[in-house]
C-alpha cells in the first residue's frame, strides 16, 4: 500500500514550507491540545498538498499523525466509501457510484476546492514536438487510437514510433483525460500505453524512451523539468503552455482543472485530530498550495471553500 507520514521526496522540506507559511500570512495553532491519528489516501496530485499540510501541522502539534497515500482518485474513493479513511485526495469530482457507495455504507461528506492544476502533456526532451493541438491530444490518446508514429499526427512531426506512460485507471488524472478532454463515451483511453499509480514512475518512462509521452499534474511536470519537456496545447487560440498564469486566466483549455479533498463529516466532527488537520489545511490554503508548488484559488474560490468548511463544522 502507498502510505507515507507527511512527505515524498517531491515535497518541500517542513523549514522552506513553513517560512513560505510565515511570508504568506498563515500560522494557526493547528488545534492547540488535539491529539490522535488521521488517514488521507486518493489522488496522487494531491498527495504534495495533503502531505505538506500534515508537515506543517505536525510543526504546530506533534500530538496528532497523519498518515497520507497516494492509491489514486478512484482507489481513494473505495477506502473512503468504505469508511476505512478520513480524508479522500481526488483530481476529480466524486463520480455517481461512488457517492451511492458512501451513501449506502452511511458515510455523508463534505467536498472542499483545495487548488487548481493543470494537466501536463509531456514528452521524452530530445522529441522535436512542441504543440499539439486539443484535437491531436484525443487522437493520440483516445481509446481507438492508431496513431503509431509521431508522423501519424502531423507530417512534419518525426518519424519516431510513439510509446506511452499514463496513469493507471483508478487514477482522477486519467479520469479526467479520458472524460472531460477526449470526451469518448466509454470514459477509456489506449490500452497500448504502459501505465502506473506512481506520477514518478511515469517519469522515469517517459525521460528513459525516445518517442515517448505521458501526462501528469503540473507539479510533477515542475519537479521534472529537466527530464521532460511540456508540451504547449492549442485549443483554438494558438499554442498555450501550462502554468499557474494560463490556468488560472482560463488559458490553458481544456486541460486546467480542480482539485479536491472530501472529508468524512461523522469523523471531522467525532475525530478532534481530524478537525484539526482539515482546519488547518484550509486555513492555510493558499499558502499550502504555493509550498507545493500547486495553483492556489482565486479569492472567489476560496470563499466558497471557507463556507462549505464552515457547513461542515455547524
Amino acid at each position: 500500500m502507498n502510505v507515507t507520514p507527511f512527505r515524498r521526496a517531491l515535497v518541500p522540506g517542513g523549514a522552506a514550507l513553513a517560512l513560505i507559511l510565515t511570508a504568506c500570512g498563515g500560522g494557526a495553532e493547528g488545534g492547540s491540545g488535539a491529539s490522535g491519528s488521521v488517514t488521507v489516501d486518493g489522488s496522487s496530485t494531491v498527495y504534495p498538498m495533503s502531505s505538506a499540510a500534515a508537515e506543517l501541522l505536525a510543526d504546530e502539534n506533534s500530538d496528532i499523525e497523519v498518515s497520507v497515500g497516494f492509491a489514486g482518485t478512484g482507489g481513494g474513493f473505495e477506502k473512503f466509501c468504505s469508511g476505512d479513511t478520513d480524508i479522500s485526495n481526488a483530481s476529480r469530482p466524486i463520480k455517481d457510484e461512488e457517492a451511492t457507495a458512501c451513501t449506502d455504507a452511511g458515510i455523508e461528506y463534505t467536498e472542499l476546492l483545495v487548488a487548481t492544476d493543470a494537466l501536463t502533456v509531456v514528452v521524452h526532451p530530445d522529441l522535436a514536438v512542441d504543440c499539439l493541438t486539443t484535437e491531436q491530444v484525443v487522437e493520440l490518446f483516445g481509446p481507438n487510437s492508431k496513431v503509431t508514429k509521431w508522423s501519424d499526427l502531423d507530417p512534419s512531426f518525426p518519424d519516431t514510433k510513439v510509446a506511452g506512460f499514463i496513469p493507471g485507471t483508478d487514477s482522477g488524472t486519467y479520469d479526467y483525460m479520458a472524460a472531460d478532454v477526449v470526451g469518448d463515451e466509454s470514459e477509456t483511453l489506449r490500452e497500448d500505453f504502459e501505465s502506473s499509480e506512481d506520477d514518478n514512475v511515469l517519469v522515469q518512462g517517459v525521460s528513459g524512451t525516445e518517442g515517448a509521452v505521458g501526462f501528469f499534474g503540473y507539479t510533477y511536470f515542475e519537479e521534472n523539468a529537466d527530464k521532460v519537456k511540456a508540451l504547449q496545447i492549442d485549443d483554438g487560440q494558438g499554442c498555450v503552455a501550462p502554468s499557474a498564469e494560463t490556468a488560472q486566466a482560463g488559458e490553458y483549455t481544456p486541460l486546467a482543472r480542480p482539485l479536491f479533498i472530501y472529508v468524512n463529516n461523522a469523523k471531522y466532527n467525532d475525530n478532534e485530530a481530524v478537525k484539526a488537520y482539515t482546519d488547518f489545511y484550509i486555513e492555510n490554503l493558499a499558502a499550502i498550495a504555493k509550498g507545493a508548488k500547486y495553483i492556489p484559488l482565486n479569492d472567489e474560490d476560496y470563499a466558497e471553500t471557507k463556507t462549505a468548511l464552515e457547513g461542515l463544522a455547524g
